[in-house]
Order: C-alpha cells, then sequence, then structure tokens
C-alpha cells in the first residue's frame, strides 16, 4: 500500500516475508492500515492484521528536520528496558534494522487499549468525580516513575551523554536552528542568554522521553483513570528529567490562559493546576523543582527550534507565508519560554 502525502510505501509481501514465523498468525493473509496519514513529518504508524491478531508497526517520516530525529532503534532500545518496569509502555515485538526491506527501519508492537488525552477526553472521564484531576496526575505519576528505572541495570548505557547534558542543550540547538534559520525569531537572544546564566546543577541522570506531553501517552478506556502507556520513545535518551516535567507543565494550559500553541485540547476545567502537578512530582520523585521555571523556558526554546525546522523547510520550498500552517509555532513558544524565564506566567 501507498499513501502518497505523506510519501509513504509499505510492501506488504516484503513485510510478511520478513516476519515470517516471528509473530503468530504464519501462513494467515496480512493486512496493513495506515494510521493518521498526515503531512509526514512525524513517524508513521500502521495497523497490521494477520490470523486475528493485529499490532503497530511504526518507521521513521519520510523527511527528517535533523538526523537525529524519530530514531526507531533508540525508540525500541528504551521499550526493551521498560519490560517488567513500572513504566506503562507498548510491548515492542520485533525490531528491523535494515532499511531495504521496507525502505526505512521499522518496530512492531502490541496495540494499546486507550485513547490519546491530548486529542480528546471520552464523556465516562469527564462524568467521574475528579476524573480530570486524575487524568492530569497521572501524566506526573509516568515521569515519577520513569525516573526510578534504573537506566544502567536495564542496559541503556550508552544510550544518551549525560556528563554535561544541561550545558550542552542551548549551543545544541541554537546549532540546529542555525542550519535551517530563514527568519529572526522574537526573544531569542534574551532566552540564549538568559538560559546560560540561570542554568542549574543537574539532577541525576534518569530515563528522558524527551517530548513528553497529553499527545504522547495514551489513557485506560476503562476505570479507574490511569495512563495505559507512555507513547512515541524516538526522541528518549539519558540525561536530565526534570526537562521532562518541564515540558508537560510549560504546554499545560489552565482556563483561560492562552497556551503555547494553539492545538485541540479536551476540556479545561476539572484539572490540576501546573503548581499542583509540580508539588506531586516533587513529593513523589523526591527531585528538586527550585528550578522548574528554567526548565519550563528550556522544553519550549527546544520545542520552537524543532517546530521552526517545519517552517522553514516549506519556506525553502517556496510556500508563501499565507498558506504555511507553521508560521506562528515558533514565534509564540519562544514568547512563552521568556514568560517563564521572567516570571510572567508560573
Amino acid at each position: 500500500m501507498t499513501d502518497a502525502r505523506a510519501g509513504i510505501e509499505l510492501d506488504i509481501g516484503v513485510l510478511e516475508d520478513w516476519i515470517g514465523d516471528r509473530l503468530p498468525g504464519a501462513g494467515e493473509p496480512m493486512t496493513a492500515e495506515r494510521l493518521g496519514a498526515g503531512s509526514g513529518i512525524a513517524n508513521a504508524l500502521f495497523f497490521i492484521r494477520r490470523g486475528g491478531h493485529q499490532w503497530v508497526l511504526r518507521r521513521p517520516p519520510a523527511i527528517k528536520n535533523h538526523p537525529s530525529a524519530a530514531n526507531t532503534e533508540r525508540e525500541w532500545r528504551i521499550l526493551r528496558a521498560l519490560e517488567g518496569t513500572s513504566v506503562p509502555h507498548p510491548t515492542a515485538r520485533l525490531f528491523c534494522d535494515d532499511p531495504d526491506v521496507i525502505g526505512a527501519t521499522f518496530m512492531i508492537m502490541d496495540v494499546v487499549d486507550g485513547f490519546t488525552p491530548g486529542v480528546e477526553v471520552p464523556d465516562w472521564v469527564v462524568d467521574t468525580p475528579n476524573g480530570l484531576y486524575d487524568l492530569g496526575m497521572s501524566y506526573v505519576d509516568g515521569l515519577v516513575e520513569l525516573a526510578k528505572v534504573d537506566w544502567v541495570a536495564s542496559g541503556l548505557e550508552g544510550l544518551g551523554k549525560p556528563e554535561g547534558f544541561l550545558e550542552r542543550q542551548v549551543s545544541r540547538w541554537v546549532g540546529q536552528l542555525d542550519g535551517y534559520r530563514v527568519r529572526q525569531l522574537p526573544e531569542e537572544a534574551f532566552l540564549t542568554e538568559w538560559l546560560e546564566a540561570n542554568r542549574p546543577p543537574m539532577s541525576p541522570a534518569a530515563i528522558m522521553h524527551g517530548d513528553y506531553s497529553p499527545f504522547n501517552v495514551m489513557a485506560a478506556n476503562d476505570a479507574p483513570v490511569r495512563l495505559a502507556a507512555i507513547i512515541d520513545w524516538d526522541t528518549g535518551t539519558i540525561g536530565d528529567p526534570l526537562l521532562d516535567i518541564g515540558h508537560l507543565l510549560a504546554r499545560w494550559v489552565h482556563p483561560g490562559e492562552d497556551g503555547p500553541l494553539t492545538l485541540p485540547t479536551g476540556p479545561l476545567d476539572g484539572y490540576p493546576t501546573r503548581k499542583e502537578m509540580a508539588a506531586r512530582y516533587e513529593e513523589r520523585s523526591g527531585r528538586d523543582l527550585s528550578a522548574l521555571p528554567y526548565y519550563e523556558a528550556l522544553s519550549l526554546f527546544k520545542l520552537g527550534v524543532i517546530l521552526e525546522g517545519n517552517y522553514s523547510r516549506a519556506s525553502k520550498a517556496g510556500v508563501p507565508d499565507s498558506e504555511n500552517r507553521m508560521i506562528t509555532s515558533a514565534p509564540r513558544l519562544f514568547t512563552v519560554a521568556a514568560e517563564f524565564a521572567r516570571g510572567q506566567r508560573s
């Protein structure tokens, strides 16, 4: 099958030959169905079905902003390391490091029974007493459990470079931005200077998700309200886990507040506040969040650089600003990052 919009082709016959009897249902017809085929800037997902069994195949997008993006092997290593831990995650089944099979490396994992709350929240959650509050806190609890995992014992040495992790962040992301810069961004000079001048001591190294938000988790489809899985681990690394909680809280929107991105979200009333979520993380993880504004600002700065790559690529391809859906993303993210840095948003 082919998805022209995303530039992705999947030869189901070749895939079936590669899988063989390593998954159940060998000898039965295999089918594939593309999930959420969008613009091609995100990892491509397919439902794979054979003999009454189904899985999800995940492969990189057709186009990357940076060579380090959408790293399927990294995701495979992390998911395998999380087996047997208290961190909810999809069960990874197979990994193919040969891009000649379907045109890219790929991973096959179990289907998660759940919903993505960053898009919409089912009525039963809203109608459950404290349902939204518990849902918000479940995001925090997922990060608490992740930070507890012994990444050395789990075989993740070499996944990242925790030594000097925070010290490298600003220069790394400025360097990436310079690689595709097409315009000046508001607050960039202030943010780069402030982030370098106010960098706190790094929290003890742990597994980081790298893009943790309600769009990258799945909640269970039944009561009690809880996480079913943390998904999309291709930007995971070993580093400062406070950047994950900073990312979650920086993108968290209070009722009546303009968010850092214009994205569909569920109802806001009933969710915990950023202050309540930070207190829960600090209490349950034992980690010091006194420098939380730094991590909130850094997380939005990083995300702004990443999304500016999408704007730049479209701009260089001749897409006019009036049609470039990423035109406001990085400027808005940098502006809100500066608000956290200045203490104007907490």
